[in-house]
Protein backbone atom coordinates (compact mmCIF):
# COMPACT_ATOMS: atom_id res chain seq x y z
CA UNK A 1 0.00 0.00 0.00
CA UNK A 2 1.17 3.46 -0.80
CA UNK A 3 0.00 7.05 0.31
CA UNK A 4 1.60 10.04 -1.66
CA UNK A 5 4.02 7.98 -3.30
CA UNK A 6 5.58 6.48 0.34
CA UNK A 7 4.91 2.53 0.80
CA UNK A 8 3.45 1.47 4.18
CA UNK A 9 5.29 -0.96 5.73
CA UNK A 10 3.28 -3.66 7.85
CA UNK A 11 3.86 -3.73 11.77
CA UNK A 12 2.98 -5.73 15.03
CA UNK A 13 2.51 -3.03 16.49
CA UNK A 14 3.13 0.72 16.90
CA UNK A 15 2.36 3.81 19.83
CA UNK A 16 -0.62 5.94 19.34
CA UNK A 17 -1.45 9.15 21.70
CA UNK A 18 0.40 6.66 24.24
CA UNK A 19 -1.49 3.66 23.33
CA UNK A 20 -0.05 0.35 22.16
CA UNK A 21 -2.06 -0.87 19.13
CA UNK A 22 -1.73 -4.63 17.79
CA UNK A 23 -3.61 -6.93 16.11
CA UNK A 24 -5.39 -8.00 19.15
CA UNK A 25 -6.31 -4.25 19.92
CA UNK A 26 -3.30 -3.82 22.15
CA UNK A 27 -4.79 -4.11 25.46
CA UNK A 28 -2.49 -6.47 27.21
CA UNK A 29 0.55 -4.92 26.08
CA UNK A 30 -0.52 -1.13 26.65
CA UNK A 31 -1.45 -2.31 30.36
CA UNK A 32 2.22 -3.44 31.08
CA UNK A 33 3.68 -0.67 29.22
CA UNK A 34 1.58 1.44 31.48
CA UNK A 35 2.33 -0.43 35.14
CA UNK A 36 5.96 -0.68 33.48
CA UNK A 37 6.04 3.52 33.56
CA UNK A 38 3.31 4.13 36.69
CA UNK A 39 5.97 1.44 38.72
CA UNK A 40 8.70 4.14 38.03
CA UNK A 41 7.10 6.01 41.14
CA UNK A 42 7.63 3.05 43.76
CA UNK A 43 10.33 5.09 45.15
CA UNK A 44 8.20 7.76 46.01
CA UNK A 45 5.85 5.33 48.37
CA UNK A 46 8.86 4.34 50.82
CA UNK A 47 9.75 7.57 51.22
CA UNK A 48 9.90 8.84 54.82
CA UNK A 49 9.76 12.64 54.04
CA UNK A 50 6.26 12.66 52.05
CA UNK A 51 3.05 12.21 54.05
CA UNK A 52 0.58 9.49 53.63
CA UNK A 53 -2.21 11.89 52.70
CA UNK A 54 0.37 13.15 50.21
CA UNK A 55 1.42 10.27 48.58
CA UNK A 56 -2.26 9.00 48.19
CA UNK A 57 -3.04 12.05 46.52
CA UNK A 58 -0.17 11.81 44.00
CA UNK A 59 -1.38 8.06 43.19
CA UNK A 60 -4.54 9.04 42.31
CA UNK A 61 -4.41 12.16 40.69
CA UNK A 62 -1.06 10.68 38.90
CA UNK A 63 -0.25 7.27 38.84
CA UNK A 64 -3.84 6.08 39.07
CA UNK A 65 -4.72 8.50 35.88
CA UNK A 66 -1.86 7.86 34.07
CA UNK A 67 -2.40 3.82 34.01
CA UNK A 68 -6.09 4.33 33.52
CA UNK A 69 -5.61 6.72 30.46
CA UNK A 70 -7.24 5.38 27.34
CA UNK A 71 -8.94 2.12 29.30
CA UNK A 72 -12.33 3.37 27.84
CA UNK A 73 -10.95 1.73 24.40
CA UNK A 74 -9.48 -1.61 25.87
CA UNK A 75 -11.27 -4.62 25.76
CA UNK A 76 -11.57 -5.09 29.27
CA UNK A 77 -11.28 -8.58 30.17
CA UNK A 78 -11.02 -10.39 34.05
CA UNK A 79 -7.34 -11.16 33.09
CA UNK A 80 -6.80 -7.03 32.67
CA UNK A 81 -9.03 -5.90 35.31
CA UNK A 82 -7.24 -8.07 37.86
CA UNK A 83 -3.30 -7.28 36.51
CA UNK A 84 -4.99 -3.32 36.87
CA UNK A 85 -6.06 -3.97 40.15
CA UNK A 86 -3.00 -6.07 41.51
CA UNK A 87 -0.93 -3.34 40.63
CA UNK A 88 -3.01 -0.65 42.27
CA UNK A 89 -3.19 -2.83 45.04
CA UNK A 90 0.30 -2.94 45.74
CA UNK A 91 0.95 0.80 44.82
CA UNK A 92 -2.15 1.34 48.12
CA UNK A 93 -0.52 -1.16 49.90
CA UNK A 94 3.60 0.29 50.23
CA UNK A 95 1.65 4.19 50.34
CA UNK A 96 -0.09 2.26 53.80
CA UNK A 97 2.68 0.56 54.42
CA UNK A 98 0.76 -2.78 54.98
CA UNK A 99 3.47 -5.64 54.26
CA UNK A 100 2.71 -9.36 53.06
CA UNK A 101 2.45 -10.57 56.60
CA UNK A 102 -0.38 -8.16 57.42
CA UNK A 103 -3.76 -9.41 57.50
CA UNK A 104 -5.78 -7.24 55.85
CA UNK A 105 -8.51 -7.59 53.25
CA UNK A 106 -8.81 -5.76 49.72
CA UNK A 107 -12.07 -4.28 50.31
CA UNK A 108 -10.65 -2.95 53.82
CA UNK A 109 -7.40 -1.62 51.72
CA UNK A 110 -9.72 0.53 49.48
CA UNK A 111 -12.00 1.85 52.22
CA UNK A 112 -8.82 3.52 53.56
CA UNK A 113 -7.87 4.94 50.19
CA UNK A 114 -11.09 5.85 49.65
CA UNK A 115 -11.15 3.88 46.36
CA UNK A 116 -13.61 1.86 44.94
CA UNK A 117 -11.89 -1.49 42.70
CA UNK A 118 -10.38 -0.96 39.83
CA UNK A 119 -13.78 -3.00 37.91
CA UNK A 120 -16.07 0.18 38.42
CA UNK A 121 -14.03 3.07 36.87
Amino acid sequence: MTVCGESIRKVESFVYLGSVIDRQGGTDRDVIARTGKARAVFDIWASGEINTTAKLRLFISNVKSALLYGSKMWSMTKVTQQKIQTFTNTCLRRIFKIWWTDKICNEELWQRAGQEPVTRF
